[in-house]
């Protein structure tokens, strides 16, 4: 079994800052990819930004340059920091996770998600 557990969101006004984390524990081999989805009423989940197993990062068009992923492999943690955060970044956050299992397979988990709110 694998459990992502997101904490850190929250109320903050708009320009403000928040950071999301999420750790991983259960049985496994290892995390590969670890991202950041979002999804707000009335709207599909989308990506915010995703950090791969060698550092490497990718975002959102719409958060590049305020928010940043990163992780601390040992910990099987990764956290967000929301930097100058906008009215339009309020969305439940949901913390994902590739997991290579000690079956040797990959398989995608997912947290419960943590609300961000951002007020104008």
């Amino acid at each position: 079994q694998v459990r992502l557990v997101e904490s850190g969101g929250g109320l903050v006004q708009a320009g403000g800052s928040l950071t999301l984390s999420c750790a991983a524990s259960g049985t496994f081999f290892s995390i590969n990819t670890f991202g950041w989805y979002r999804q707000a009423p009335g709207n599909q989940r989308e990506l915010v930004a995703r950090v791969s197993s060698d550092g490497s990062t990718n975002y959102a068009d719409s958060v590049k340059g305020r928010f940043t992923i990163s992780r601390d492999t040992p910990r099987n943690t990764v956290y967000l920091q929301m930097n100058d955060l906008k009215p339009e970044d309020t969305a439940r956050y949901y913390c994902n996770a590739d997991v290579f299992h000690v079956s040797r397979t990959t398989l995608p988990h997912w947290g419960q998600g943590t609300q961000v709110t951002v007020s104008s």
